[in-house]
């Protein structure tokens, strides 16, 4: 059985070492050199996408200079940030509620509350559009709210796939909670709300900022969903940048498509090392 287990480990030997290095190359060379072509390109001199008439950033100062991508940029921020907010606090309750009590319709809960990670974008992009149109006058009551404007149906949106996201990831962090610190807070006669904010919110706290990360980076991600409920003058800059590709692909798309990539990147990196701390082992002072 030793032996067994030791063969099954062991790093592979002679040509099989070079097949599969080749193989992880071939597979990182296929979805990663579209990237590399994209980034290239945003340098070039010529206004003809794919011919290479030498290094430029004239693209990148369009792109600043351009009213329009630039309104979409701060849709896309206002959104987001609106989104990310009500989606952590709500997505944390949720994860709150489902591993910490017990009532009737959790179950129900707990599946709906999944929904959107399991349908089509475009299946939910279409029920959204018809929600918000058979209860645009409903909402209008509210002060403050006018959905005909496409801003609050956008972080409406949002929230509602976002929420999700965020309470798998708070969920994941409050299964591998110790529950004994919130007893011996009770033991020494915390309230709940106290219990929450000294003990439970701190070591839950590397999960609340993963699932806000995430949130962040489907935000600003989303095509689909955004392209069916945005209104005009409420355009974020995904479905912008979407539009541009019908009137044919412009140097200018590389170029804010590497901004938007180089900031997506930062943020899954973010939330990579958050998950990297959130399931490191304690070390021997924290024990």
């Amino acid at each position: 059985m030793a032996k067994g287990v030791a063969r099954s480990t062991a790093e592979p030997m002679g040509w099989s070492k070079w097949l599969l290095r080749g193989h992880s190359a071939l597979v990182y060379a296929f979805f990663y050199a579209p990237i590399a072509v994209l980034t290239f390109y945003s340098f070039n001199e010529s206004q003809i996408v794919g011919r290479w008439t030498g290094f430029s950033m004239r693209w990148y100062g369009d792109f600043l200079e351009n009213d329009n991508v630039q309104q979409s940029i701060w849709v896309s921020v206002k959104v987001c940030i609106a989104s990310t907010l009500i989606s952590v606090v709500l997505g944390t309750l949720a994860a709150l509620s489902i591993e910490r009590f017990r009532w009737w319709g959790q179950k129900a809960f707990d599946a709906v509350l999944y929904l959107p990670i399991i349908i089509p974008d475009v299946t939910m992009a279409v029920m959204l559009m018809v929600f918000f149109s058979e209860t645009a006058e409903w909402f209008n009551v509210i002060p403050g709210v006018d959905l005909s404007e496409g801003l609050e149906k956008l972080v409406l949106s949002h929230v509602a796939f976002n929420i999700s996201f965020v309470s798998v990831v708070v969920r994941a962090r409050l299964t591998n909670l110790d529950a004994t610190m919130e007893e011996a807070a009770a033991d020494l006669y915390a309230n709940r709300w106290q219990t929450f904010r000294r003990v439970t919110l701190p070591q839950i706290m590397p999960g609340v900022l993963g699932g806000a990360l995430l949130a962040v980076t489907l935000s600003l991600d989303d095509v689909v969903v955004s392209s069916f409920v945005s209104a005009v003058g409420a355009t974020p800059v995904s479905v912008y940048v979407f539009g541009m590709l019908r009137k044919g692909v412009s140097p200018l798309i590389n170029a804010v498509s590497v901004v938007i990539l180089a900031a997506s990147m930062a943020l899954v990196i973010a939330s990579l090392v958050l998950e990297r701390v959130t399931n490191s082992p304690k070390g021997p002072e924290e024990e």
